[in-house]
């Protein structure tokens, strides 16, 4: 067995980089991490710029290609034109296309992961997400053909799940829908951002008439000065088994200005919802809360 798959398989969630806004230093701390830990996917959960300029997409570009990395990347809210407003009604994501390619829904498959994008943003709403029924039966129907030994994840901007009351309007329209078809056609997580505030929730706890375990992580921004006073700028690591996908762990790296780097603080250990092999029984729903990880200079 190789030391690759081994390993498993890492995927870097980076959300809300808000080039535009980005501080140099965690810029650098953060190209380093990546050189570090050298990920299989850096996946980009929107707001990706602070005003979607050209000037904002070449940094965003120029950040990502040298990362060394496949990326797929989503737009957020804040990578359309706000202020011109032609450009905003006629073509949307012709800067974020220029940038990160013509599909505004990528997708990365290999024999471990299924990673799939969904674009929330609407060029007449001003900062809310929603997801169609045409949308959530795609994805549906991509998951239900996922291999069994695949980790399967979707990726949103807005949450589809929130922890505090005042983000309850950041809810993306039509999540609670999403989240039921997704979760019967094997959904194991959800990513998003947008809210600048990461954690990992338990949606088959939250969502009544949920069997299926999925998660939903949401990461906070990765380089914006645009901070949340709960958390500073943090990414998530996510670790998949290098076979039978029955767990993963989500690790939340933050970064710390007096050791000028990521490190990382906590770690949750995630059940997965897989089919018993025969003759034993199913798994209860649950998962492992999240432990402090000892910190790791980044």
């Amino acid at each position: 067995m190789n030391g690759e798959h081994a390993r498993g398989r890492l995927v870097l969630q980076l959300s809300d980089p808000h080039f535009g806004t980005e501080q140099p230093a965690v810029v650098e701390a953060l190209q380093r991490l990546v050189a570090k830990l050298v990920p299989d996917l850096v996946v980009l959960s929107g707001d990706i710029t602070q005003r979607a300029t050209a000037a904002q997409f070449e940094a965003a570009s120029r950040f990502t290609s040298g990362l060394n990395a496949p990326v797929l990347a989503v737009p957020g809210n804040h990578d359309i034109p706000l202020l011109n407003l032609g450009l905003r009604m006629l073509a949307p994501y012709a800067r974020h296309r220029r940038a990160f390619g013509a599909e505004l829904e990528p997708s990365y498959e290999t024999p471990e992961l299924l990673v799939l994008g969904v674009n929330t943003t609407r060029a007449w709403r001003h900062k809310d997400g929603e997801v169609s029924a045409a949308q959530v039966e795609r994805v549906a129907q991509r998951l239900r053909g996922a291999a069994s030994g695949q980790l399967r994840i979707v990726v949103t901007h807005q949450p589809v799940a929130v922890t505090l009351e005042r983000d309850q309007s950041n809810l993306l329209h039509g999540a609670g829908a999403a989240v039921r078809s997704w979760s019967e056609a094997g959904a194991d997580l959800i990513l998003g951002g947008h809210i600048h505030l990461p954690y990992v929730l338990a949606l088959h706890e939250l969502t009544p008439g949920l069997a299926r375990r999925v998660w939903a992580v949401q990461a906070g921004t990765a380089l914006s000065s645009r901070v949340r006073h709960e958390a500073p700028n943090s990414v998530n690591l996510i670790r998949c088994e290098p076979q039978g996908q029955t767990r993963c762990t989500v690790e939340r790296w933050d970064w710390v200005a007096a050791a000028r780097s990521f490190m990382a603080v906590s770690r949750h250990e995630l059940r997965l919802e897989r089919p018993p092999a025969h003759g034993s029984q199913p798994l209860p729903i649950g998962g492992y809360p999240c432990t402090t990880c000892p910190g790791v200079p980044g």
